[in-house]
């Protein structure tokens, strides 16, 4: 409450349901990010017209993005701006690398020189480690890597906060981490091949779901999991509790590390339909089994997930099924954030 927030990526899901609950908590919010590029839109659906803050940008804009640091004079700078689809890597490589790498070092260049306290969580991603499809959870310190451009691109960007950390902001007072989540989930994500979004159309339309990879695992956890984790993660660094540099991981607990297939199966308790393994051995590879350790996280924060595997994909559907009858999505996302602060019974 009070803190000038400096948020990137703010109109994707994950910071549309960021910028909600930072609201509610009475932060000073500053923003930038390119405009939503789905339609429908959870920024739009929350109807942010008395967004002081809201700036529509490009982070590949270095000179912009200095203007806009310095205009919001931070004390938290929360950056989740990031080109996050694995098969649009595939598609648009240089605009992946340009946005996940550059975008990001013109973030910290523009925090370099600032002569005042400044807590920085750098978004990145479960997929910057390299992935050997073994059975263990993968722990923060797991060799990092990256098939594809997106996880390679988010590999190189803690790669290149590293490097800014101990080359420039090691002996400042600006203290920085990097928070690496697994597959989030929750209403309101619109984007193109996820799983949730792709499953809620064809359920709208009472199609069947074409599935490309069921038996892969993933560390599934609902959107406010690891956005909990983000603002514990930028207090611990404000307050000097957690070590500049660090990096941490947000997933579930390893019972509620689950497959597609199981994904699926759990969201159609909740609203009925059909779904078909439509897997293609010579399709782009993605991962098969990835797998998060919070126990770094646990130790450090004192972080664990509120919402187990059955609860946030429940929450999940029921968001997205109220909104299919005409609930407002505002007030559903204002709802679920109340339940999720609530203290467990």
């Amino acid at each position: 409450s009070g803190k000038r927030v400096f948020v990137t990526g703010h109109t994707g899901f994950k910071g549309s349901w960021l910028l909600a609950w930072l609201q509610k908590l009475g932060a000073q919010i500053q923003m930038l990010a390119l405009a939503p590029d789905t339609i429908p839109n959870l920024y739009s659906q929350l109807n942010p017209a008395d967004d002081q803050g809201h700036f529509i940008g490009d982070i590949r804009d270095a000179a912009l993005v200095r203007e806009r640091i310095q205009l919001a004079k931070p004390d938290i700078v929360l950056h989740l701006a990031a080109q996050p689809l694995v098969l649009r890597g595939y598609e648009e490589p240089l605009e992946t690398w340009q946005t996940n790498v550059m975008g990001t070092a013109h973030v910290l260049d523009a925090l370099k020189g600032i002569d005042r306290k400044i807590a920085v969580v750098i978004v990145t991603t479960d997929k910057v480690y390299e992935n050997r499809e073994w059975a263990h959870a993968y722990r923060e310190t797991d060799r990092l890597g990256g098939h594809d451009p997106y996880s390679a691109s988010k590999a190189a960007c803690e790669l290149l906060v590293k490097s800014y950390q101990k080359s420039f902001l090691g002996n400042s007072d600006i203290h920085i981490g990097t928070a690496r989540a697994g597959n989030v989930i929750g209403g309101g994500d619109w984007a193109d091949n996820r799983i949730t979004p792709d499953l809620v159309r064809a359920l709208e339309k009472g199609e069947t779901l074409n599935v490309r990879n069921p038996n892969a695992v993933r560390p599934w956890q609902h959107v406010l999991d690891p956005l909990a984790g983000y603002l514990l993660m930028a207090q611990a660094l404000w307050e000097g509790k957690l070590q500049s540099g660090e990096a941490l991981n947000f997933g579930p607990e390893a019972v509620d590390q689950r497959s597609v297939k199981e994904l699926i199966e759990e969201a159609l308790k909740s609203w009925p339909g059909d779904w078909a393994d439509t897997s293609n051995p010579d399709a782009v590879h993605e991962a098969g089994r990835l797998m998060l350790s919070i126990d770094k996280t646990r130790e450090q924060l004192n972080w664990a997930p509120r919402w187990d595997f059955s609860q946030a994909v429940a929450q999940t559907i029921d968001w997205y099924r109220q909104v299919s009858q005409g609930a407002n999505p505002k007030d559903l996302t204002l709802k679920q954030i109340a339940a999720f602060e609530a203290p467990a019974e």
